[in-house]
């Protein structure tokens, strides 16, 4: 089992930047890997980076490529997720997920999920 618990979201204006945290437990931890995933009003849920607990891999939706960036901290066990300048399309619940990447992180099929972060962007 493991849990999921995000923080930092909240309204910003367009351009600025925000952090989200996803603070991780459970035993089996790092057989998993981490992503971001955020769900717009009306929206299917989306993948929007991911990263494993061991290595330098990390991957992005095209969406986000070169203004997010997603890091960890294995002592903390805790992942981030850097989000900067943010545009109102940004505006979503972000989710925190754990789950299986056998074939990529951009294939990331989450197993947990955390109760997600309100983010909003205004222009």
């Amino acid at each position: 089992q493991v849990q999921l618990v995000e923080s930092g979201g909240g309204l910003v204006q367009a351009g600025g930047s925000l952090r989200l945290s996803c603070a991780a437990s459970g035993r089996t931890l790092s057989s998993y890997a981490m992503g971001w995933f955020r769900q717009a009003a009306e929206k299917e849920r989306e993948f929007v980076a991911g990263i494993r607990w061991s290595g330098d891999s990390t991957y992005y939706a095209d969406s986000v490529k070169g203004r997010f960036i997603i890091s960890r901290d294995n002592a903390k066990n805790t992942v981030y997720l850097q989000m900067n300048s943010l545009k109102p399309e940004d505006t979503a619940v972000y989710y925190c997920a754990a789950g299986r990447a056998p074939y990529g992180l951009g294939y990331l099929s989450p197993d947990y999920w955390g109760q997600g972060t309100q983010v909003t962007v205004s222009s």
